[in-house]
């Protein structure tokens, strides 16, 4: 699965549950334009964020890094 593919989930998760990049930065303590940047494809996500973010939408972490079979 490509990056691409990664913060297409990531959005998709975030939009879906209707809660805006601020609200969702502030969950981490991130600013909301770092959110807009791994959306953006300008930055990446490290793996540890993207426990913490499948955590946070109760989904498998295999989501976020290509190795969830049934996506």
């Amino acid at each position: 699965m490509s990056r691409r593919m990664h913060i297409f989930i990531l959005k998709k998760l975030r939009k879906s549950r209707q809660i805006s990049q601020l609200k969702f930065g502030i969950n981490f303590n991130i600013a909301q334009n770092t959110i807009s940047r791994y959306e953006n494809e300008e930055r990446e996500a490290d793996y540890n964020l993207l426990i913490l973010f499948a955590d946070y939408f109760d989904v498998s972490i295999d989501l976020f890094t290509g190795t969830d079979r049934n996506s």
